[in-house]
């Protein structure tokens, strides 16, 4: 069974940073790509940013291109999102999805069913 694991998130003011973490159990970490998504308040599931399943290809929504650093450790199974410069705009519940394929361009529309229970990012001066 699928599990994944989110944690790191909490209120910080415009500015500053924060760093996620997902720890997944159950599948062949390193066979899959891994994205990060987001649902703020009243909004639809925004796709974040992706990473293939070696870590050497990642993909970024324009909204956090040059903000945001996913990244990943197939020893630890886990992988990481880095928030900097956060905009109130960012505040969102962010989920780790797991990829159906290792491609990381494919993990930018295409997930397994599997949710975690998410880590809520509040950006609020």
């Amino acid at each position: 069974e699928v599990q994944l694991v989110e944690s790191g998130g909490g209120l910080v003011q415009p500015g500053g940073s924060l760093s996620l973490s997902c720890a997944a159990t159950g599948f062949t970490f390193s066979d899959y790509a891994m994205s990060w998504v987001r649902q703020a308040p009243g909004k639809g599931l925004e796709w974040v940013s992706a990473i293939s399943g070696s870590g050497a290809i990642s993909y970024y929504a324009d909204s956090v291109k040059g903000r945001f650093t996913i990244s990943r450790d197939n020893a630890k199974n886990t992988v990481y999102l880095q928030l900097n410069s956060l905009k109130t705009e960012d505040t969102a519940m962010y989920y780790c999805r797991k990829g159906k394929n290792y491609y990381g361009k494919d993990a930018r529309t295409a997930w397994d069913n599997a949710w975690g229970q998410g880590t809520q990012v509040t950006v609020s001066s």
